[in-house]
Formats: structure tokens, sequence, C-alpha cells
């Protein structure tokens, strides 16, 4: 059988990643995986199509990084107090290529996240965090539609 012993389960503070959480528990439990999760903030030194001030943008993805720092803290303590093994970690970046990294740096086993489904204009517009975390992952990974959840 195939040990799993690093579960990465990347989230977005904005969504509703907890109805994901039996699924992660379900994995973690039956191997006593460590789980990561992880919070990727958007850089925001791309965003600026005029002026700012280079300490402006600093001072700004600091506060940024922050608050995102603060939520994660509170998710712990409210949704992952079930987890034996636990780690959690923000960074900052472009989501997909941040967590294809970390899962390769870390030697992640199993990525297991959440996917919309988006299409049309939204998924060109948005693009699909899901579609290029499973095409880049040098790991399996689970992707679970939340209304499948």
């Amino acid at each position: 059988m195939k040990q799993i012993q690093k579960i990465l389960f990347p989230i977005d503070l904005a969504e509703k990643y907890e109805v994901f959480l039996p699924w992660v528990s379900t994995f973690a439990e039956k191997f006593g995986a460590t789980v990561y999760v992880l919070y990727v903030t958007q850089d925001m030194s791309g965003f600026s199509t005029f002026y700012v001030p280079h300490a402006g943008i600093q001072g700004l993805q600091k506060e940024v990084m922050q608050a995102a720092e603060k939520e994660m803290q509170a998710a712990k303590q409210k949704f992952f107090g079930g987890f034996a093994k636990l780690e959690t970690k923000v960074l900052s970046g472009k989501p997909a290529d941040k967590v294809l990294e970390f899962a390769k740096s870390q030697k992640i086993d199993l990525i297991i996240m959440g996917a919309h489904g988006r299409k049309g204009l939204e998924k060109a517009i948005f693009g699909s965090v899901a579609d290029r975390v499973v095409t880049g992952a040098l790991c399996p990974v689970l992707t679970i539609h939340p209304d499948l959840a």
C-alpha cells in the first residue's frame, strides 16, 4: 500500500474551505499523516498600473501578510484543533506556483484541494488554480467540488 505521510491542503481564506475538512481528516487519520495547511496571498506588486511608491506597495503587502497570518491562526483554532499533526504556512505570490513549490520543497505525498469548476469567461479571467496544480504536481491531487463535499 502506498504510504501518505504528508498531505497539503491549500486553502482560500475567503472561501468555505471547511467543507473539505472531512476529506482531509479521513486521509490524515487513515495514514497518520501530517497536514500542511497553506494559504497564498496574492503578490500586490504586479497590480500597480500607475505609479505607487515602492515602499507603499511593500507596506501594503506586509499588512496583507500580517492579516493572513492572523486569519490562519484563527482558522487553526476554530477548524483544525482535531488534527494530531498539523502545520500552517502563509506565503505570498501566485497561488498555483506557490502551492507547487511548497509541495515539491516539502516532499508532499498528496494534495487535497477544492475545485470550483469555473467555465467560460470566469475561467479565462480568474484561471484555475486547481487545474494548474493538477497538471504541475509531482504527487497525486484530489480535487473536490464544494457542492460534492
